[in-house]
């Protein structure tokens, strides 16, 4: 049987929307969670271009992606990423990185939908 679990972002702080869209999508939220079992809960986030974010936030909050070759790295702001991919990809890298790095995260992933 499979669950879902609705958040709307209007409003909330970023971190707090994906901690608890993290806790839901380990499976967290049901009573019989076990660590080593993937459950099946579908997580969908509403409003995430109408998430408070602070002035501050968007330009001193920066992503780094490294691409392997020597002078491969590059930093991008939290604000030129919203305009580049649009307001879900920032919630979405702070979710997976609140996942436990194991082979669950892929497919924990693949349950959760973020509309803008």
């Amino acid at each position: 049987m499979q669950k879902t679990h609705t958040i709307d972002a209007g409003g909330k702080a970023m971190g707090r929307v994906a901690a608890e869209a993290a806790k839901a999508l380990m499976g967290k939220m049901s009573p019989d969670y076990t660590p080593n079992k993937h459950s099946d809960v579908k997580v969908t986030i509403t409003n995430a271009s109408k998430m408070n974010k602070r002035e501050q936030k968007l330009t001193e909050k920066m992503y780094r992606t490294y691409s392997g070759y020597p002078g491969g790295a590059r930093d991008e702001s939290l604000r030129s990423l919203n305009t580049r991919k649009g307001h879900g990809a920032a919630l979405k890298i702070a979710i997976t990185r609140m996942l436990p790095r194991n082979t669950l995260r892929v497919a924990r992933l693949k349950n959760l939908t973020i509309s803008e």
